[in-house]
């Protein structure tokens, strides 16, 4: 073979990579490895097989048009001598990946390529294959139905796994006795619901990633990492060695380099341990207490142990243990809080609010048990069994008094996910016999911070099908300007951190005011809540506010006292 068609950079201390490419992007492929990596390059018309005879490849990046490229790949399946290379296709579009991964492949990357994309895709296949050369080849006895089978290594990650973790954990700190350690839980923000939305393999390719990112963070000389399960990862290290902030940032830059059309969030629970004699997986425990207090939070994404935790945690034990009884048996009942029209003084609209009546513990507050089911999943049929009740009291409301007030529901991010979700709200317009303007959805800012592709997407089809779309809590988060260019609600909910500050601050009100007309500008209608004082009313009145809701007009009634309420606020209209 011609030295021309072979070329191999210098650095043979460097592992070795394979790159047969004839298009213009092998030069860009050589470019983004040949600092890490020896980069031997077959050129177009040269023998791809000559060079593996030759060297040890740790991974062959192949394009799928290569003269010979399929024989390649199946050879390096079946072949001994070959089989514990990996191979990464290059392709042009999104299903030759697909099929060259059906043919062999352990993954592909696309053109135009991206640096570090292929850089981490790559280092995702070597070490999977790294981690199943480790298990092929270990000594340890594989009868699974021996009891003293035992691997350490997790299969998927190359980590350890949760019995080897706690295990070296523990020896570690013994060991270290003047040594202060933390124990730091990490999980994945709705990771099911990207398993539901994606091929398995993204949400494996995840965890390899992180699992890769982690290796190379912690030293392994002085810390201990491992993968408890699902995406749950944990690491024991002393707590002069990290900054969790630092290491939720390049996580965060890790897996945004898999170009996954999700906002994909870690989070983070840390332990600092003051007994090392406690169990590890104790410790374990204590941290994921501490990662559930700031879960689905956008602004603080790390939390602290303390000993008030483990109280909050049987609350919560209690709550999923009672949750399904509670639906069952009728326990949750909606409330209505009253949206005022100044201008007419008239209740023009209601929100409704989810209340639980728990037979022993009496009324148990939404802020207690409204986040434990959007952590577990349960939030979506509550929320349905809300929009059923609507429903039946917006049809009782009409047929009692022959009027309609319209009624705005909360849709929870995690109904996003159910492909049923339009389906679901059409089938009870027709099961009660409703118009879709009676019913308002409500989303919030982090639903769109979440996915804002899938959920412009949803948005534009409730407002196609006649439903009224409310945006909640505007103003919480970071991006409501950047939202507000994207989204075609029709409401604004201004959030209510604005409305309490506007007695001291003056920025407060003129961002208040900017919002107002540029909500106009843009044909939207507005809604101030939590308005609680007659000066926070005059206040907007000022601005031009002409709907309000909160505790100043009402608070959330039972149904039966907010029809008493709109039935004496038409008899004062009909008087007057």
């Amino acid at each position: 073979m011609s030295k021309e068609g072979i070329s191999v950079m210098k650095g043979r201390e460097r592992p070795k990579i394979l790159i047969a490419d004839d298009t213009e992007g092998s030069r860009q492929l050589k470019k983004i490895f040949e600092t890490e990596y020896q980069v031997v390059e077959v050129a177009e018309g040269q023998d791809i097989f000559e060079p593996v005879t030759e060297h040890k490849f740790e991974i062959a990046l192949i394009d799928i048009k290569f003269p010979r490229a399929r024989e390649f790949v199946m050879r390096l399946k079946s072949d001994d001598h070959f089989a514990e290379i990996p191979v990464l296709a290059l392709v042009s579009d999104v299903d030759s990946g697909i099929h060259s991964i059906t043919n062999g492949a352990s993954d592909f990357i696309m053109r135009p390529y991206n640096e570090t994309i292929a850089r981490h895709r790559a280092r995702a296949v070597i070490d999977k294959f790294a981690v199943e050369r480790f298990l092929a080849h270990s000594d340890i006895d594989r009868d699974p139905f021996d009891n003293q089978y035992h691997v350490e290594i997790d299969r998927l990650t190359g980590l350890y796994n949760r019995e080897a973790f706690c295990k070296r954990a523990a020896a570690l700190m013994q060991a270290n006795l003047d040594q202060k350690y933390f124990i730091i839980y990490f999980d994945i923000s709705c990771f099911k619901a990207i398993n539901d939305l994606f091929h398995i393999e993204t949400g494996n390719s995840i965890l390899r990633t992180a699992a890769n990112y982690f290796e190379r963070q912690i030293d392994p000389s002085v810390g201990i990492v491992g993968r408890m399960e699902a995406d749950h990862f944990v690491v024991c290290i002393p707590q002069d060695r990290i900054n969790v902030g630092q290491i939720l940032d390049g996580l965060d830059g890790a897996i945004q380099a898999l170009d996954i059309s999700h906002n994909i969030l870690f989070y983070a629970g840390v332990y600092p341990v003051n007994n090392v004699d406690l169990p590890v997986d104790q410790m374990c425990d204590r941290a994921n207490m501490a990662l559930k207090k700031v879960k689905g939070n956008y602004m603080n994404r790390y939390a602290y142990y303390d000993d008030g935790m483990r109280e909050l945690m049987l609350q919560d034990q209690m709550i999923v243990r009672d949750m399904e009884a509670a639906l069952r048996e009728n326990q949750f009942r909606i409330f209505l809080q009253p949206v005022y029209n100044v201008k007419t003084d008239s209740v023009e609209s209601a929100e409704a609010l989810i209340r639980w009546f728990h037979p022993i513990n009496g009324m148990v507050s939404p802020g207690k048990f409204i986040p434990v089911f959007e952590r577990n999943g349960f939030i979506v049929k509550t929320d349905r069994f809300v929009w059923e009740e609507v429903c039946k009291f917006i049809k009782q409301q009409r047929e009692e008094t022959g009027q309609v007030i319209p009624v705005s529901v909360n849709v929870s991010r995690l109904n996003f996910y159910n492909l049923d979700l339009l389906e679901f709200l059409l089938g009870l317009l027709e099961k009660y016999d409703l118009e879709s303007w009676m019913l308002k959805l409500e989303i919030t800012e982090s639903a769109y911070t979440d996915n804002p592709h899938q959920l412009m997407s949803i948005i534009k089809a409730f407002r196609e099908e006649g439903f009224p779309v409310l945006m909640d809590d505007f103003g919480s988060g970071y991006s409501s300007l950047n939202m507000l260019k994207n989204l075609p609600v029709d409401v604004l909910k201004v959030d209510m951190a604005f409305v309490r500050e506007l007695e001291e601050s003056e920025r407060a009100y003129m961002i208040l005011k900017f919002i107002m007309m540029l909500a106009r500008e843009l044909g939207m209608d507005v809604i101030v809540e939590g308005v609680e004082t007659k000066k926070q009313l005059d206040y907007l009145v000022s601005l031009g506010a002409d709907k309000i809701q909160g505790y100043y007009f009402s608070r959330p009634l039972p149904v039966p006292d907010f029809k008493k309420l709109v039935a004496e606020k038409q008899n004062t209209s009909t008087s007057d």
